[in-house]
C-alpha cells in the first residue's frame, strides 16, 4: 500500500509528459507552418522525404473522431502515394445523433490578423468498406469554405483556401450534413506576407479553384515547398497538341512588393500557342455553394517573357473574357521578370471564358507561364467573443464537459453549444449571457473562471459534484441575476458580496442540498421581511418626535413640489427654445441617469468626441448596441442645438438618417442614445485614420453617396416644413456593418419653409470651414442650396480620397484643386489611386462634374438634391454595367506608376476573333492516383 502514492505520482508525471509532448506538437515550427496526418496513429511526427517537412499526428488538435486506414487495394508505396493519405480520421454520426453534427480541429499559435494559406485533403479509398462517396461542408471557423464532394474512392481532393485569421488561433471544423460520415486525411497551415494576394481581406476569403504551371515536360513534376516558400502547390498543365512549350534555365526575378511572389521555377516555363492561332484558350464553369449560388471569381495570370526579343519584333498581350476585353490596350510582359494580369472579384456568370490574345500590334504569338482562379468567399460572421471562448473553453478542460461543445460557442447558431445562451448584437461579437451545466456530471472546486463571463446573466451548476467553497470573484458578475448551486458538495460558507446582492434584489441564489456550506451559520441568512414586532419599538416613541416627523414629512413634500414646478419651468424654458414647438415630446424610450451608466459600463468606451462632448458605446438588455452622445458642461454646442437635435431625430424617420432610440434629460445634463454605426464615419474611412479599416471601392462609394444623397433629399423634400442641416460632411456621415450611410449630426438644423421663404438668416455663420457655402457666408443667408454646396465638398473627397482643404503647399480648397488639375482632361489625374483603377471612367467623371456644379460660387446654378439623387442613380447604373472586370497588369516599368493596382478601363468593343482551341481547368480538387508516377504531394 505504501506504493500506491508513489504509482499515483508516476502516473501524473507522465499524463503530464503527454500533455506537454501534445502541445509541442501542436505549436507552429521555425517556418510558422503546421502540417498534420489526420488519423496517424503514431505519437511522433515524422519528416516527408519529398517536401522534407514533418508533418504531426492529430491528436493534439482535436479530441473527437475515430482513426482508419484507407482499404488495402489503395494502399501504394510513399513513392506513389504520399504516406499522409494512407490513414484519416472520421466523424460518424449526424444530425440525428447530438453532440457530432460539427468537428473542429484547433490549429494555435498564430500571429492575430496575418494572412494564412489553409489547405484540407482527403482521399477516401474506401476506408469503411461500404464505398459510398459521402458529401459535408467545410467551415474556416464561423465563416462557410466549401462543400466538399468526394467524387471517387480513388481520388485525392484538395480544398484550399487564403483567409485573414483574426486571432492567434483559427478552427477548421467539417460539417456532417446527412449525406455521408465527414472525414479528413491531411490539413495544413502557411503564414503569408500580408501585402501578398491583396482580393483576400479581413472581410472575404479566396478558395483555390485551379493553380495550373504551364510549359513543364513532366506532367508528374508538382512545384511546392521548398522551391515555393509559401507551400502552394502548381499542378503541372502539359498539352503538346495545342501548345509549344517555352522555358529557360536563368531565374525569373520577382519584382519589389510583388504581389503574388511566383516561385521561380513555375516562371521558368510557359506556353504559346500552336501554329498560326494567336489565342490561348481556358474555361470554367462557376461552382454553385449553398451560401453563394453565384459566387464571383478572381484571376490572376502570370506572364514573364523568357525569350530575347529582336528589335523588329513585338509580343503585346490583352485578355479576353467572355467577349469582354480587360484592357483598352496592350501589354508587354518584362523579359525574365515575374509580371501579372489579374482582376478582382469577377461579374457573376454561369460559364467563364478566358482568351490570352496577341494585339493587332503584336508580331509574336501570346505567352501563358501560370494561372490561378479562386472562388471568393464572405468572411463577415463574427466569432464569439474572444474573453468568453477562452473562458469557456478553460471550463470545458477543466469539468471535461463533453456535449456539443466544438468549434466556435455560440456561431453559427444553430451549432450553437448545448447548455449555453448567447446575445447576438448586429455589429458587435457575441456574448455567453447563459450557461446550464445541471446535471453535467461535473466534479472538482467551483472554477473562479464563470467570473470572466462578465455578461453572464444566469448560471446553472445544480445537480453536480462539486466541491470546496463559493469564489466571491462571483459577486463580481454584475449582470448575474440567477445562480443556482442547488444539491453540490459545496462547503465553507457564502461570500459576502453574494449575500449583499441577494438583500438588494440584484440576485437569486439557491444552494440547497449542500451539507458542508454553512454549517456555521455563517453569511446564510437570505433576507426576512421585517416583522409587527417592531411596532413595539414604534409605540414607546414620544408623541413629540412623531409630530416632528410629520411636520418634516409635509415641509419635504411641499419642496419636491415646488422643485417639481421649478423643473417644469425650466423644461419649459428649454423646449421653447424650438421652433414650432411648445413642448419638447418624444415618442422614444427616456432613460435615467443609472441606465445610461449600467448600458456604457460606467461610460467606459468613448467611440468619438466633437464639440458637445464625448460619445461612449453602450449595449441595451437586449443587446443591442448603442452609441450615446452626453453633452459636457463644457460643451460648445448650446443647450438649444442639442434639444433641436434631440427634437428633430424624434420626429424624422428615414432609413439614411440615424435613428434616436431613447434619451436623458435632467437640469443641466442631456443625453441622446441613438442607434450604433459600428463601421464609424466615412471621413474615417477615406482618410484612413485606422489603419485596419479596408480601402472603399468605386462601388462602395457610390452607394454611400446615393444614400447620403437619399437622406438628404427627405430633409429638403419629405419634412414639413423642410429642413437644412447646415453642417453636411464626411463626419458625420456614418456606416453601419453594411456600409450603409446614414446622415448624423443634427445640432445645427434650422426649418426652411421652400414655399414661401426665399432664405432664412441667422445671426451667425454655424458649419465647419471648408464645406460652408460662400454665399451664405458672405451673407448669413440660409437656403437649402448651402447644403447643396456642402455635399458637393463631400462627393469631391469621395471621388479623390483627398481633405476639404489640402496644403498643396497653401491651404486649397479641394474644388479649387479638382478644377485645376482637371483642365487637362484626365479624370484619372484626381481619382483616388487607392482604388486600384476599379471604376468606371464615364461614372466617375459623372460624380466629379456634378460636384463641381454643387459647389458653384452662385446658389442658383447649383442642382437640387432631386437631380443629385438621380445622376448617383445613373452613375451606379453604369458601375453595374461595368460588371465588375477590374483587371490590372503589373511589371517592372509599370509598378511604380500603380502602387499595387492598375489604372485601366474596360473598351466594351472588340474584333477579335475567337479560336476553337479550348482548354478546360481542371477542378483543383479532383486530382486521381495513378499507376505511374505519384499524385499530389
Amino acid at each position: 500500500m505504501a506504493a500506491t502514492p508513489w504509482l499515483l505520482l508516476l502516473c501524473l508525471a507522465a499524463a503530464a509528459a503527454s500533455s506537454a509532448m501534445l502541445q509541442a506538437r501542436a505549436q507552429p515550427d521555425n517556418k510558422g507552418f503546421i502540417s498534420i496526418d489526420c488519423g496517424f496513429p503514431g505519437e511522433t511526427s515524422y519528416i516527408d522525404s519529398t517536401t522534407e517537412l514533418s508533418y504531426a499526428p492529430d491528436a493534439a488538435f482535436i479530441d473527437a473522431g475515430s482513426n482508419h486506414n484507407i482499404s488495402v487495394e489503395y494502399m501504394k508505396p510513399q513513392s506513389l502515394l504520399s504516406k499522409r493519405y494512407h490513414d484519416l480520421r472520421s466523424f460518424p454520426g449526424g444530425p440525428w445523433w447530438p453532440g457530432s453534427t460539427r468537428n473542429c480541429y484547433t490549429l494555435r499559435s498564430l500571429v492575430p490578423g496575418l494572412k494564412h494559406l489553409v489547405r484540407a485533403t482527403f482521399f477516401y479509398g474506401n476506408y469503411d468498406g461500404l464505398n459510398r462517396m459521402p458529401t459535408f461542408d467545410l467551415h474556416i471557423g464561423v465563416n462557410f469554405w466549401k462543400t466538399v464532394n468526394i467524387s471517387g474512392s480513388g481520388y485525392v481532393v484538395q480544398v484550399e483556401a487564403f483567409v485573414v485569421v483574426p486571432n492567434d488561433f483559427v478552427q477548421i471544423c467539417l460539417i456532417n450534413t446527412g449525406t455521408g460520415t465527414p472525414f479528413i486525411s491531411g490539413l495544413d497551415l502557411r503564414p503569408l506576407k500580408k501585402t501578398i494576394y491583396p482580393q483576400a481581406t479581413p472581410t472575404q476569403g479566396l478558395v483555390l479553384l485551379a493553380r495550373l504551371n504551364f510549359g513543364p515536360t513532366d506532367e508528374s513534376i508538382f512545384v511546392r515547398y521548398p522551391d515555393d516558400p509559401y507551400d502552394r502547390i502548381w499542378t503541372p498543365r502539359v498539352d503538346t497538341r495545342t501548345w509549344t512549350e517555352i522555358s529557360t534555365t536563368n531565374r525569373v526575378q520577382n519584382i519589389n512588393d510583388d504581389l503574388f511572389e511566383a516561385p521561380t521555377a513555375v516562371m521558368q516555363t510557359a506556353i504559346r500557342p500552336r501554329g498560326a492561332s494567336r489565342h490561348i484558350e481556358l474555361f470554367w464553369d462557376a461552382e454553385p455553394q449553398p451560401s453563394d449560388p453565384s459566387p464571383a471569381y478572381v484571376a490572376i495570370m502570370h506572364l514573364a517573357e523568357l525569350q530575347v526579343i529582336p528589335s523588329n519584333a513585338v509580343r503585346q498581350i490583352n485578355v479576353i473574357l467572355n467577349g469582354k476585353p480587360w484592357y483598352t490596350s496592350g501589354f508587354a510582359p518584362d523579359y525574365l521578370s515575374s509580371g501579372a494580369a489579374y482582376t478582382n472579384n469577377l461579374y457573376r456568370q454561369s460559364r467563364y471564358n478566358l482568351s490570352i490574345v496577341s494585339t493587332t500590334n503584336s508580331t509574336l504569338p501570346p505567352i501563358l507561364n501560370a494561372v490561378e482562379i479562386f472562388s471568393v468567399i464572405p468572411t463577415t460572421n463574427l466569432s464569439t467573443a474572444s474573453q468568453d471562448v477562452s473562458t469557456i473553453e478553460a471550463i470545458r478542460g477543466k469539468y471535461q464537459v463533453k456535449k456539443n461543445w466544438m468549434g466556435d460557442p455560440c456561431v453559427p447558431k444553430n451549432f450553437a453549444w448545448k447548455g449555453l445562451s448567447c446575445s447576438y448584437a448586429i455589429s458587435s461579437p457575441p456574448a455567453v449571457i447563459g450557461l446550464n451545466l445541471s446535471s453535467s456530471g461535473l466534479s472538482g472546486n467551483l472554477s473562479s473562471s464563470f467570473a470572466s463571463l462578465k455578461g453572464l446573466q444566469y448560471l446553472d451548476l445544480s445537480h453536480n459534484n462539486i466541491t470546496d467553497s463559493i469564489p466571491d470573484a462571483l459577486s463580481q458578475l454584475f449582470s448575474l441575476t440567477l445562480l443556482d448551486l442547488t444539491d453540490n458538495q459545496l462547503s465553507g460558507s457564502i461570500p459576502p458580496g453574494l449575500v449583499k446582492r441577494t438583500q438588494d434584489g440584484s440576485l437569486t441564489l439557491r444552494y440547497g442540498n449542500n451539507p458542508n456550506l454553512c454549517s456555521n451559520g455563517n453569511y446564510c441568512q437570505l433576507p426576512k421581511k421585517k416583522t409587527s414586532s417592531m411596532v413595539v419599538v414604534y409605540v414607546v416613541v414620544p408623541i413629540v418626535t412623531i409630530i416632528v416627523i410629520l411636520l418634516l414629512s409635509v415641509l419635504l413634500i411641499c419642496m419636491r413640489r415646488r422643485q417639481g414646478r421649478t423643473r417644469g419651468n425650466i423644461n419649459q424654458r428649454d423646449e421653447a427654445n424650438i421652433k414650432g414647438h411648445n413642448s419638447l415630446q418624444f415618442d422614444n424610450r427616456r432613460f435615467t441617469y443609472s441606465e445610461l451608466e449600467a448600458i456604457t459600463n460606467g461610460f467606459q468606451r468613448v467611440i468619438g468626441r466633437g464639440g458637445f462632448g464625448k460619445v461612449y458605446h453602450g449595449s441595451l438588455e437586449d443587446g443591442t448596441q448603442v452609441a450615446i452622445k452626453l453633452r459636457s458642461e463644457s460643451s460648445d454646442q448650446s443647450e438649444k442645438e442639442f434639444l433641436a437635435e434631440a427634437q428633430t431625430l424624434a420626429k424624422i424617420h428615414h432609413k439614411n438618417i440615424v435613428s434616436l432610440i431613447g434619451y436623458y434629460k435632467d437640469m443641466e445634463c442631456m443625453a441622446l442614445v441613438y442607434e450604433y454605426m459600428s463601421e464609424g464615419s466615412l471621413d474615417e474611412h477615406l482618410s484612413g485614420k485606422d489603419n485596419t479599416m479596408r480601402t472603399l471601392t468605386w462601388r462602395q462609394r457610390l452607394r454611400i453617396a446615393l444614400e447620403s444623397a437619399q437622406g438628404l433629399e427627405y430633409l429638403h423634400k419629405g419634412c414639413n416644413p423642410p429642413l437644412v442641416h447646415r453642417d453636411i460632411k464626411t463626419s458625420n456621415i456614418l456606416l453601419n456593418e453594411n456600409l450603409e450611410a446614414k446622415i448624423a449630426d443634427f445640432g445645427l438644423l434650422k426649418a426652411f419653409n421652400s414655399n414661401t421663404d426665399t432664405h432664412v438668416s441667422t445671426a451667425r455663420v454655424v458649419g465647419t470651414l471648408g464645406y460652408l457655402d460662400p454665399e451664405y457666408h458672405a451673407t448669413f443667408h440660409l437656403t437649402n442650396k448651402s447644403d447643396i454646396f456642402s455635399f458637393g465638398i463631400v462627393l469631391l473627397e469621395i471621388v479623390t480620397g483627398q481633405r476639404h482643404i489640402l496644403n498643396d503647399p497653401e491651404p486649397t480648397s479641394i474644388a479649387q484643386w479638382v478644377r485645376q488639375r482637371l483642365t487637362h482632361g484626365n479624370i484619372e489625374d484626381v481619382v483616388d489611386a487607392r482604388m486600384c483603377g476599379d471604376h468606371n471612367v464615364n461614372s466617375v467623371w459623372k460624380v466629379a462634374d456634378t460636384a463641381l456644379k454643387c459647389t458653384a460660387q452662385k446658389a442658383g446654378q447649383r442642382p437640387t438634391m432631386n437631380d443629385i439623387v438621380v445622376v448617383l442613380q445613373e452613375c451606379l447604373e453604369l458601375e453595374v454595367a461595368h460588371d465588375n472586370v477590374n483587371a490590372v497588369f503589373y511589371t517592372t516599368r509599370s509598378r511604380r506608376n500603380i502602387n499595387g493596382c492598375g489604372r485601366y478601363d474596360i473598351d466594351t468593343s472588340t474584333d477579335e476573333s475567337q479560336s476553337n482551341t479550348t482548354s478546360e481547368l481542371e477542378h483543383f480538387g479532383s486530382i486521381p492516383t495513378m499507376a505511374t508516377g505519384p499524385a499530389i504531394r
